[in-house]
């Protein structure tokens, strides 16, 4: 079987990915903020998917950080983010996920505050 070029491994390279939650709670009157702005902002750093309810209403709004398969090559996992309301965390967000994400840049130490806990139905999944 002949070996892949570093080119076509390169082609193949899945980005950075965030999910950003926006259901019942998240990104709604119940949380104070501009979400509208937060999306962008995220959506101008790395491709955003927005989901359905994440099962961490208290922690709204929610963002997880999904790595590029570069990161998860090197072991990482998606990085859970709550509360996330404030614009300097989302300014942090999308500077680590330029810069590579999860795996392949180090998390900037303001967003070990808002790391959370996956919901048990995520955790149970995860090998």
């Amino acid at each position: 079987m002949p070996k892949r070029s570093a080119d076509a491994r390169r082609e193949r390279s899945v980005p950075c990915r965030l999910v950003v939650c926006r259901d019942c709670c998240c990104g709604t009157v119940k949380v104070n903020g501009d979400h509208a702005a937060q999306t962008a902002r995220l959506r101008a750093a790395a491709p955003v998917q927005i989901s359905e309810c994440l099962d961490v209403c208290e922690q709204a709004n929610v963002v997880v950080v999904q790595p590029s398969s570069e990161g998860r090559a090197a072991g990482a996992r998606p990085v859970w983010l709550g509360l996330v309301n404030d614009p300097d965390a989302n300014d942090d967000i999308a500077e680590w996920v330029r810069a590579g994400g999860p795996g392949v840049a180090p998390m900037p130490e303001m967003l070990d505050f808002y790391t959370i806990r996956p919901p048990r139905r995520v955790r149970a999944q995860q090998p």
